[in-house]
């Protein structure tokens, strides 16, 4: 059986790979790319909740008095 000859595979690939960086170079130098997105800042009303005009103390269970 024959043995296949790759003594030539290094070359072929390597110049088909600079052929198609050559071809695909200028295509991509020219290409115009969107500019970078930005940030809108957004003025959002502040809601008004009837809560948040009431004060009002939560307590923890640990911090209340001890019961007996």
């Amino acid at each position: 059986m024959p043995q296949l000859d790759t003594s030539t595979w290094t070359t072929m690939i390597t110049s088909s790979l600079i052929t198609l960086f050559f071809i695909f170079q200028p295509k991509l130098s020219n290409f115009n790319f969107l500019p970078t997105p930005y940030l809108k800042p957004m003025n959002l009303p502040h809601p008004s909740y009837p809560w948040t005009l009431k004060w009002t103390k939560i307590y923890s269970p640990l911090s209340l008095p001890q019961h007996l």
